[in-house]
């Protein structure tokens, strides 16, 4: 804590002017005191190579903090002052080093945790409005009620819809202890009047498996997020029921996945790698953040064909995993580079319950590929490296991806693979251009195909409900009337389009709309089942782990 004196006035007499000499002195020697302090208590001292360095800056921010809380001409807010000070100097050393405030940290935190107190809902965004897309099955909004298509006007007294709240902000209003109850008002189709719901909040799961399911009598599918904390078990689960069902070969997909926490990364991979072969190693500044991770036991598929898919989206722990398969000759990788971020953070509880994140290692791949891509000073030309990959066509061709001879490695079989930032797959599938164009992704972000399907979903529930998934999805088609339709409430929401765009966008549009149908009508393995028929990249996986021949000549064997 520092201490700030008053002023002295500004009587221009030598008195006043030693006064204020005194009082700057007493100020510097307690501000001197505090940083010994500070840094005495710090488990994670100063390097001994600088101490007096460290000591000096703090003592000047503090220094410098002080006189403007006491002097400036304004009045200011200094822990935000502070919070921006600290978020310059970090960005200053990586891109991925950052500071945590405590009243961020929940939110933050809720990423990987794997389950959280709410009400259980999934919901979509549109006008403004909350509306239900589905509610968890036997969770509390179900049993209070809840149903698909359901318009939530407030929330525990609080007007919602209408008042451009985020997406974040309307998730923290439903959450709440567990055991404690929630009311929100909600709006039904063919309801003179709005429903008032009271909900009982409970223990709601997080997964971060999101499907799992068998494609054929042999070919498994499963879709890892992210890396959470029980990312392993809920994986661990749906494999070893994948393989009661006939399970043989699998496709991973790690597209999309941001990473997480990386022992849950490795003990993943180490269902796939036998022995004690080496999954991860870091490198950091000192010996002890330094660290080597081996396969420990025997993995449930630790034979089989298997095909892991990636993308730009795919990094951190995603990438540790994808670098060990690949590198042991374990798996194909399908796909295209996955991002490269390839620095450890550890994480650090500060005093005033916020937290620091701070790189102390590097990540490398068994074969010594480093996965971070180069950074510099310039944060906002990091910010934008995926769409220098679009503009220079490496998201279009494979042609586009090009290497320096220095970065070659070889897996255990003799391939080449090359290190310089992300992983690069084995089998190149080209980004869809269409499913990134800007009428496409607009689509989806403003909510409208989502609310067009709910609105198909509340008109028909009762033929859907008669209806097995496996009929919906051999029979149910997507008519040009339904995409006029679309169109027309896109419109709506400013989202014009000509002839010629809704054509070429046409085929993802059916496929999407119907994805959407059989989530509310079905469950989430019906809404991947389906988007499976418009999907390149998984289309060519399944091809690949298919065709055995094909895997043994690529993996060397």
């Amino acid at each position: 804590m520092s201490f700030t004196p008053p002023a002295a006035p500004e009587t221009g007499q030598p008195t006043a002017s030693r006064r204020r000499a005194g009082l700057r002195q007493a100020l510097l020697l307690t501000l001197a005191m505090g940083c010994g302090i500070l840094i005495a208590n710090n488990p994670f001292r100063p390097s001994s190579d600088n101490p007096d360095g460290t000591a000096r800056g703090y003592l000047r921010f503090k220094e410098i903090l002080s006189y403007v809380d006491r002097d400036y001409a304004d009045s200011v807010d200094t822990d935000a002052l502070a919070d921006f000070a600290v978020a310059q100097m970090l960005e200053k050393l990586d891109p991925h080093s950052v500071y945590i405030p405590n009243r961020d940290r929940d939110r933050s935190d809720a990423f990987l945790q794997s389950d959280y107190d709410g009400v259980g809902i999934e919901f979509n965004l549109f006008r403004d409005t909350m509306t239900v897309v589905a509610p968890l099955s036997g969770g509390p909004a179900e049993q209070a009620g809840m149903q698909p298509g359901d318009q939530i006007l407030s929330i525990g007294g609080k007007r919602t819809s209408g008042m451009h709240l985020s997406r974040a902000r309307l998730s923290e209003l439903l959450r709440g202890p567990r055991g404690s109850s929630i009311t929100v008002e909600v709006r039904r189709a063919r309801q003179a009047r709005p429903l008032s719901l009271t909900i009982a909040r409970s223990r709601i799961p997080n997964t971060s498996v999101d499907a799992a399911y068998l494609v054929d009598d042999q070919t498994g599918y499963i879709k890892v997020s992210r890396f959470a904390s029980g990312t392993y078990e809920e994986f661990k689960t749906a494999l070893a029921d994948l393989r009661r069902q006939g399970l043989t070969r699998l496709v991973l997909d790690l597209r999309g996945n941001p990473g997480g926490y990386l022992d849950r990364a490795t003990r993943l991979a180490d269902e796939f790698i036998g022995g004690s072969r080496k999954i991860v190693y870091t490198d950091g500044k000192g010996e002890q953040y330094d660290s080597q991770t081996y396969a420990k036991v025997a993995g449930e598929f630790e034979e089989g064909a298997l095909v892991v898919l990636v993308d730009e989206g795919s990094a951190s722990a995603a990438e540790v995993v994808a670098g060990a398969l690949q590198d042991h000759d374990r798996a194909i990788l399908v796909g295209r580079r996955t991002f490269g971020k390839g620095l450890v953070q550890q994480p650090i509880t500060l005093s005033d319950g916020g937290e620091l994140r701070l790189t102390i290692a590097r990540y490398y791949t068994p074969a010594g590929r480093s996965i971070q891509k180069p950074y510099g000073a310039n944060y906002a030309e990091y910010s934008r490296e995926l769409a220098t990959r679009a503009s220079r066509g490496e998201l279009a061709s494979a042609d586009s991806i090009h290497f320096a001879k220095e970065l070659r490695f070889r897996t255990d079989h003799g391939r080449t693979v090359y290190g310089g930032g992300g992983i690069t797959p084995d089998v190149f599938v080209p980004r869809d251009s269409m499913a990134h164009s800007a009428y496409f992704t607009k689509m989806l972000s403003h909510g409208v195909a989502r609310a067009f399907a709910l609105s198909f979903y509340q008109a028909h529930k009762a033929e859907l409900e008669g209806l097995r998934f496996e009929q919906f999805n051999a029979t149910f088609r997507i008519t040009d009337a339904q995409l006029v339709g679309l169109a027309a409430q896109a419109k709506q929401v400013g989202l014009a389009s000509d002839v010629a765009t809704m054509r070429r966008c046409a085929p993802l549009l059916r496929n999407q709309l119907k994805a959407f149908i059989a989530r509310s009508a079905y469950g989430s393995v019906a809404y991947y089942t389906v988007l499976r028929e418009q999907d390149p990249e998984l289309q060519r996986a399944l091809h690949a782990v298919g065709d055995s021949t094909a895997q043994l000549a690529l993996l060397g064997k």
